[in-house]
Parts: structure tokens; C-alpha cells; sequence
């Protein structure tokens, strides 16, 4: 079992930043991938970014070159470092675990960008 606890979201301008972070109970080097997704209102969740214990990442299209996936193995977490936000990008933000064959979920945190 992996407890995953998100923070660092909020209400930001279109333009602003933020950075979110995911706090693992598990000791992250053995946690084969980790990732956000995101959930707007009335669509279904969605891929943000992923990075692997190799160091790989992903993105989706939507956020390259805005968004970047980070990982600090001393403090068990994953980063999500959000720039140049659109309100497109309003959602609820979900840390993901992928360990041992199971998908585990944190409780989310929402991302409001609006003027």
C-alpha cells in the first residue's frame, strides 16, 4: 500500500505559476512510475506528466514546455512545476504511484487559473 498526500494547489492568473508537490509513503527509488493526471469538470481524467525510477519522462502535448516532472529521493517526493498556466488548465490535480502492479491515487488538489 502507498499513501500518496498532494499539496501546493490553488488560485493563480492565467500566465502565473505554481508548483505541486506529492509526499510518498513509500521510498520513491523503488516506485516504478509516478505521475500527475488531471480532472476538469464533465471530462474524464487525463495524463499530465509521468517520470519512471530510470528517469524517463512523459507529457502530455497540452503542457509541454510549460510543465515539468521532478523527483527528490531524500524527502519521498514528486514535483509538478507549472508555468505559463491557461485556464484550460483547471482541473483537480492527482498524484499517481504505479508500485508492484497496482495504481495508487492521492486525494487530489485543485488548480483554478482565472483573472
Amino acid at each position: 500500500q502507498v499513501q500518496l498526500v498532494e499539496s501546493g494547489g490553488g488560485l493563480v492568473q492565467p500566465g502565473g505559476s505554481l508548483r505541486l508537490s506529492c509526499v510518498t509513503s513509500e521510498s520513491i527509488f523503488r516506485i516504478n512510475v509516478m505521475g500527475w493526471y488531471r480532472q476538469a469538470p464533465g471530462k474524464e481524467r487525463e495524463l499530465v506528466a509521468t517520470t519512471t525510477n530510470s528517469g524517463t519522462t512523459n507529457y502530455a502535448d497540452s503542457v509541454k514546455g510549460r510543465f515539468t516532472i521532478s523527483r527528490d529521493g531524500a524527502k519521498n517526493t514528486v514535483y509538478l512545476q507549472m508555468n505559463s498556466l491557461k485556464p484550460e488548465d483547471t482541473a483537480v490535480y492527482y498524484c499517481n504511484a504505479y508500485f508492484w502492479g497496482q495504481n495508487y491515487w492521492g486525494q487530489g488538489t485543485q488548480v483554478t487559473v482565472s483573472s
